[in-house]
């Protein structure tokens, strides 16, 4: 069984502030580094530092030759990350004195996936391989049906959520991980977990959903399952790719066949000791100090 990640690689710019700017606002930035990320790129450096093996498949720019040296140093393998003139993805990223992020993405060379590239990439993989997409490239419904197909695996992280997201084949990914404000406009603006959890379930009833809250830990349900786990108690500095691991390492360890509850701990461990670092996908742990 082979891991591959179709997704987003940006380069993150990472401001230092007080508090969030706000409209008409002008404000000074207490510090200020330059970082690797994007959902994908992250995502895929935390399966790789949870053990896994994971093919990253994504776009960059021609001169932006170094992050695939980056991505080989964290054991990410980089066979179908192609070279584009479109400008690889970036965010700039506020991160506050409580740790807390707020995130403005330009999607650049990430939305510049083709048909003829998907086809290309799809090809080396099989049934039961795993496929994970975040909704930070284009061509995400083509993906999934394609995917399919060829009867992977599919797991989906509809971040950043869009309305096009309501019209995508959910019906077909086999795990949907979402955080609260996702779940929330999936099912209708819903705001009671219960009221959530049982509209997700009817609408989705062939899908398992992970429900991730932050500080409030996480929920892992499908028709047959409820499971439950609380978050791992830390002084947050910044939760930039924090959700980012929590999804790595959940879905590499649900590929050794460890046990959900098992996962869903060690997922919760591995983001806790992520917020206590700044940084995007550097800031992801490696799994000797998980376990």
């Amino acid at each position: 069984m082979k891991i591959l990640n179709i997704g987003s690689i940006n380069i993150d710019y990472v401001y230092e502030v007080d508090n969030f700017v706000k409209s008409g606002e002008t404000i000074p930035s207490n510090n200020f580094k330059v970082f690797l990320g994007g959902k994908g790129l992250n995502q895929s450096v935390a399966l790789a530092q949870a053990g896994s093996q994971v093919f990253h498949a994504g776009n960059i720019n021609i001169k932006d030759d170094n992050i695939k040296k980056e991505l080989i140093k964290w054991n990410v393998n980089i066979d179908y990350i192609k070279e584009v003139d479109e400008s690889t993805g970036h965010a700039i990223i506020q991160v506050n004195k409580n740790g807390e992020n707020s995130i403005i993405i330009h999607g650049g060379a990430n939305r510049a996936f083709e048909s003829s590239q998907i086809d290309k990439i799809l090809q080396n993989f099989n049934q039961g391989d795993i496929l994970l997409l975040q909704n930070e490239i284009n061509k995400i419904p083509e993906i999934i049906e394609k995917a399919a197909n060829r009867g992977m695996r599919i797991f989906f992280n509809p971040a950043p959520m869009t309305k096009e997201v309501l019209n995508y084949p959910l019906s077909l990914v086999d795990y949907l991980i979402v955080n609260e404000s996702e779940a929330k406009k999936l099912s209708k603006n819903n705001i009671d977990y219960d009221e959530i959890i049982y509209y997700l379930k009817n609408k989705y009833s062939n899908t398992s959903i992970l429900l991730t809250l932050g500080e409030k830990g996480s929920i892992y349900f499908n028709k047959n399952e409820y499971l439950k786990c609380e978050a791992v108690k830390v002084k947050a500095v910044d939760t930039t790719a924090a959700g980012d691991t929590f999804i790595g390492y959940f879905i590499s360890y649900l590929s050794k066949k460890k046990e959900i509850k098992d996962c869903l701990l060690i997922a919760s461990k591995a983001a806790s000791i992520c917020v206590t670092k700044k940084g995007g996908a550097i800031s992801i742990p490696k799994n000797t100090f998980i376990i």
